[in-house]
Formats: structure tokens, sequence, C-alpha cells
């Protein structure tokens, strides 16, 4: 087999595994990890369950995949900020709107919910987020290396990025609650709040 043919080859086994991920979490958010068949998620991908099983061992595997396909975006969100011009806190500010439409997607925003819900009760999903969270924190470890305040440890600033992604994360839970929230002006006090924090002490 060439290598021209091993690359069509991955490509496509790729393409079933995501088409796959996306069958289950569109189950998953209709219908709840537990309400969500096997059979459902195979049919919604157009494949036999047999063909399921071949690339998941089971539903955790899925969430699992969907976690590590939510992580991979959100690190390339972050290497774009990083990669911007002018100083990290003016790109996370100018950005502040990019994070609160992704974390206010409803398609999004009702499977993470439901993800965060199934890792209270089950250890396998929780090792999943857990190890993707660590991830994330390393890459904002990186990034807010710079912004050290004199006698200010990394502890410190691993706390204000803690402060930071909990804006974000809690949106999608405020929007089930409040649905009418004014985005417009949360974002602008969004802004305000994260150079507070990373600027203010």
């Amino acid at each position: 087999m060439n290598e021209a043919t091993e690359d069509t080859g991955e490509g496509k086994a790729e393409a079933r595994r995501r088409r796959i991920v996306a069958a289950a979490a569109d189950r998953f958010r209709r219908e709840g990890f537990h309400g969500a068949s096997m059979a459902e998620i195979a049919r919604a991908a157009g494949m036999s369950v047999g063909q399921i099983y071949r690339e998941f061992e089971n539903k955790e595997a899925l969430i699992a995949a969907i976690v590590e396909q939510d992580l991979e975006e959100g690190i390339a969100f972050l290497s774009e900020v990083s990669s911007g011009d002018g100083g990290l806190v003016d790109l996370l500010v100018s950005r502040a709107g990019d994070g609160v439409a992704r974390a206010a997607d409803p398609a999004r925003s009702a499977l993470m919910l439901e993800v965060a819900a199934e890792a209270a009760r089950n250890p396998a999903v929780a090792r999943a987020v857990q190890q993707a969270d660590a991830a994330v924190r390393t890459r904002c470890r990186l990034m807010m290396a710079d912004l050290r305040r004199p006698g200010e440890d990394m502890a410190e600033l691993d706390a204000k990025a803690e402060m930071i992604g909990l804006l974000f994360e809690g949106l999608p839970l405020r929007l089930v609650k409040n649905p009418d929230l004014d985005r417009e002006r949360f974002e602008k006090i969004l802004q305000r709040v994260i150079r507070c924090v990373l600027e203010g002490g």
C-alpha cells in the first residue's frame, strides 16, 4: 500500500469517527447520556451498531471523544488569541465576545452541561473531563506566565485563570436559568472583569 492510499484510508477512518462522535453528541444533547442508546447513535450516524462498537468500546468512550474534540477547539482558540498582536490582557479582552458566543452556543452548552452532569456521577467520564481541564490549565499557565506581578506566585495566577474560566463556563447554566440575559451588556461587563482580575491585583 502506498503512502497516498494510507493517507486516504486514515482520512476515511477519521471522517468515520467524527461522524460517529457528531451523531453521539446530537443524541446525548437531545436524549441525555442514559436516554440515548447505541442503536439510536448508529442510526443517526448511518451505520450499524457493530460499526460503532468497532470504533468505540462504550458510551463513556464516546463522551471522552466529545470532550477531546471540545478540548482541541478550546486550545486552538487560546492559541489564536495568544498569537495576536498586542498585550495578552488586551487580546483576551478583545476576544471576550468570541468566548461568550462559544459558551452560549445552545447546542454546545446543552451538550457540555450533559457531560458535566455525567462526570459528577461517572468516574470514567470524570477522568476524561479532568484530564482535558488539566490540559487547558497548562496552556493558560504558559500563556499567562508573563502577567505575574512582583511578588505574585504562580498559584495566584492559576487562581485568576480559574476565575476567568468560571465566568465563561458558568454562562451556559445562567442561560438555562435566565434565557433573556442581555448578552451584549454581559460581554461589556465581562471585559471589565477580565481586565480587573488580571491587572487589578
